[in-house]
């Protein structure tokens, strides 16, 4: 289907250009500018009557391409400015030239009309969450947004520190570039979610990404697998990266970034058309990047590369395309594993009695995690009410090099919490993800109802092919002595002898997994202010099984078809202000049947269903000064697996039983204000409240994917918009995470991480094309941990100095 609607889009391009040859049409550019002589940034101008609209770059240009020889009226409007009509003539072939200047209104105030009231943080539309070009206070679901302005304002040189300015988002795992699972894990909403996603489709990495090309990180709340399928999301929600897109001016930034623990990075954003009527445009983001750790051994080093290309071939064509490359290398961060069969002994990190400035590790165990993604869409305007949309990805990740850890295990019999093994593999993984999707995006009226639908084809597949050799303990070392012999015997050449003399346990295998989805979604306007969004997804899931070289057979292989629905209202109390919202969402997991059941006993299991209600608030007033979120959810998931035995005839059968649940809620709120000029606020907050019904000793514990229960995220900062200081500018802020139990049953007992509160600040001036930072992160140099039944010390205070250059 998709080759022939490729052939029909290629007839009908070729039949425009023919057509327009013959009838040459004309242009309309110009620049929008405020009383005050300054450009007008991202103003919408309308042909009046024509249905036809763009929006102004940074520097307040626009273009009309392709416009019809002719008489023809431009609409301007912005908040606190007077709406301006100006009459143009198109001739053919020739370009009219329009600058138009924007009046203040006599009916707003002062305090509205000055320049540098942009609630810059606060911008939260998007196309991705549902598939529909529809606003945030028109959307029954709820999610946060992490932009690009912020993280300068930040001085962020990673996407794990971004990531913290989105509410009831905490990290479980650092990067540790193994086959799989390789990239940073986080929480939301009681389960664990990893980054897969990007603009809005698969894109997949091992290792740590790279925040240089990142517009905005979108983090996606609740169980949204009508929409996004399940095989690379969690019940939680899901995080989505927007990627920076080419605009139509000559342009870009230099920046480069240095701090302590050796922090080197050096970012390039240029931007060009590659046309004169500027149909093509070309951007490239680049980074290089280097810090060592904070510990005794241990690195990081990448290199990063990201154009991105955009094609207008007519009013209704146009392509899209995408491409990254990332090459990262470096040693594993430090994650003691806490034993997960036996009692601990301690139970905190400081009953451990660990000096975490030691890594346990050494320089020339490295791990490299190169990837690449690419990402295609093609837009074609079907009519006036369809449009259709093809997108394309095709992600290409590899772990190469050496995986190590370290975990409390007994040692000779004697078990204790101060004696660590160290484990050490190579591993050689390649992994290809390949998504194709294609979108009828409508918005039409039945009657005086509104219409605003997607119906979209998904197809999904996934190969692993993996070359590893086997796990390997290299030695015992003491985790309290810091005199023990053992701790600088690790290293590349004794490991590499160590594993010639293994002979067996090497993996080599190959996994083929393919998912065929179909969905429909549709937001209903019953009124202009009360909206319904109905959805519905099947879901066809194959996973053709593990190809084992070694042994010469398949196994794991079984099909599993889910269906999945979503529903929601939404009443604007004040139209385009403020408005209620209510959900219920659903997701989904494919499970495999048991390999070897009992006699008799059906192996068949079910998908894995997690089901969320949820309520809140929305606005969005003051002239958008303030956008503010509140919610409360409620999700549930069912038919989840434990383990069980059963002898039958004098074997001892092992089986799975589906009578496993999990209950999830809890409150979020997310606030971006400004409330005088210059003033800006982040602000969030959430509670997250998790059960586990499993084995009869769990009932009731909290899940150790749940993260803490209390976060909470703040950054204010102030620019001045005039006089003698202007652009002189500073930040202030932090996160704050209560107790944490990283390890929670009754085999093991719990293990608890401490609470914390972590405070940052930045100092910032820009002048014309220059910008400088100072950035202070930790500022108390408060001992702190993340983990996920491992316990990983953070980042200690670090001073950075950022300095950029705007062409």
């Amino acid at each position: 289907m998709m080759k022939r609607l490729t052939y029909l889009l290629l007839l009908l391009t070729g039949f425009m250009t023919t057509s327009q040859a013959q009838n040459p049409s004309g242009t309309i550019k110009g620049t929008i500018t405020t009383n005050d002589g300054q450009p007008a940034p991202y103003v919408t101008i309308q042909i009046k009557d024509k249905n036809r609209g763009v929006v102004t770059d940074e520097k307040g240009g626009y273009t009309f391409r392709k416009v019809q020889p002719g008489e023809y009226v431009l609409l301007v409007s912005l908040v606190g400015f007077t709406s301006t009509e100006r009459n143009v003539t198109v001739e053919a072939g020739k370009t009219a030239d329009v600058d138009i200047q924007l009046q203040l209104s006599d009916t707003q105030l002062q305090e509205v009309i000055v320049k540098g009231n942009l609630n810059k943080f606060g911008k939260k539309e998007s196309e991705h969450i549902a598939r529909l070009p529809i606003s945030n206070l028109e959307n029954p679901q709820v999610y946060n947004t992490v932009s690009k302005e912020l993280m300068k304002e930040q001085v962020i040189t990673t996407f794990d520190d971004a990531i913290k300015n989105a509410p009831g988002v905490s990290r479980l795992w650092s990067s540790t570039g193994r086959p799989g699972d390789g990239a940073g894990f986080f929480s939301m909403r009681g389960f664990s979610v990893q980054p897969t996603m990007i603009n809005g489709i698969a894109g997949v990495t091992n290792g740590n990404i790279d925040p240089a090309n990142i517009e905005r990180i979108e983090a996606i709340k609740g169980p949204s697998g009508t929409l996004f399928g399940s095989s690379l999301i969690s019940f939680g929600g899901l995080i989505n990266i927007v990627t920076k897109k080419p605009y139509e001016t000559f342009g870009g930034e230099i920046t480069y970034t240095g701090g302590g623990f050796g922090l080197n990075r050096v970012t390039a954003d240029i931007n060009t058309p590659l046309n004169e009527d500027k149909t093509a445009l070309l951007r490239v983001n680049g980074a290089y990047h280097y810090e060592k750790s904070f510990q005794d051994f241990g690195f990081r080093r990448s290199v990063y590369l990201a154009p991105s290309f955009s094609y207008k071939a007519s009013d209704r064509l146009s392509f899209n395309v995408n491409a990254e490359f990332f090459d990262g290398e470096g040693t594993n961060t430090l994650m003691v594993f806490l034993n997960r069969s036996r009692p601990l002994f301690a139970r905190t990190p400081e009953e451990l009695g660990i000096d975490f400035n030691r890594s346990f590790t050494s320089n020339d165990i490295t791990n490299r995690t190169p990837t690449v993604n690419l990402f295609g869409q093609m837009s074609y305007k079907l009519s006036d009410k369809w449009t259709s949309q093809t997108n394309i990805s095709r992600s290409n990740r590899k772990s190469d090099g050496y995986y190590s850890y370290v975990m409390f295990l007994d040692a000779n019999g004697r078990p204790n919490d101060t004696t660590l093994s160290r484990y050490v593999y190579k591993q050689n993984s390649t992994a290809i993800t390949t998504d194709i999707q294609q979108n009828f995006i409508g918005d039409f009226h039945i009657g005086r109802l509104r219409n605003r639908m997607v119906i979209g084809l998904d197809y999904l597949s996934m190969e692993t092919v993996n070359n590893h050799s086997p796990y390997m303990v290299f030695d015992l070392v003491n985790a309290v002595d810091p005199k023990d012999p053992n701790y600088s015997q690790l290293n590349k050449e004794a490991v590499d002898a160590r594993l010639a003399q293994l002979t067996t346990g090497h993996t080599r295998n190959r996994t083929l997994i393919n998912t065929y989805s179909a969905y429909i979604s549709d937001v209903l306007n019953i009124t202009d202010v009360f909206s319904a969004m109905l959805s519905l997804r099947v879901d066809h899931f194959e996973n053709k099984g593990t190809k084992n070289y070694v042994s010469g057979t398949t196994s794991g292989d079984f099909s599993q078809t889910a269906v999945s629905p979503k529903f929601g209202l939404v009443y604007q109390v004040v139209k385009d202000k403020v408005s209620l919202f209510t959900n219920y969402m659903n997701g989904f997991r494919n499970v495999a049947p048991m390999a070897a059941p009992p006699p008799g006993m059906d192996p068949t299991l079910k998908p894995q269903q997690a089901n969320q209600i949820e309520g809140g608030i929305k606005l969005d007033v003051l002239s958008h000064r303030l956008n503010f979120t509140l919610s409360y959810y409620d999700l549930a998931v069912s038919n989840m697996t434990r383990s069980a035995s059963m002898e039958v005839d004098g074997v001892n059968y092992n089986y799975t039983i589906q009578d496993g649940t999990q209950a999830s809620r809890g409150i979020e709120a997310d606030l971006t204000a400004n409330p005088v000029n210059g003033l800006n606020v982040v602000a969030g907050y959430s509670y997250n409240s998790s059960k586990l019904k499993a084995s009869k000793e769990d009932n009731g514990l909290r899940p150790t994917t749940a993260g803490p229960e209390h976060l909470a995220n703040l950054w204010v900062s102030y620019t001045a918009t005039g006089g003698k200081l202007q652009g002189l500018g500073a930040g202030f802020g932090g996160n704050y995470a209560s107790e944490n139990l990283i390890t929670n049953s009754a085999a093991v007992g719990i293990f608890t991480l401490p609470s914390y509160t972590i405070l940052n600040a930045s100092v910032f001036y820009t002048l014309n094309a220059c910008r400088l930072a100072v950035k202070v992160d930790n500022i108390a140099n408060k001992e702190y941990f993340g983990g996920w039944t491992t316990v990983e010390k953070q980042m200690p205070r670090r001073l950075s100095v950022s300095a950029g250059f705007k062409f």
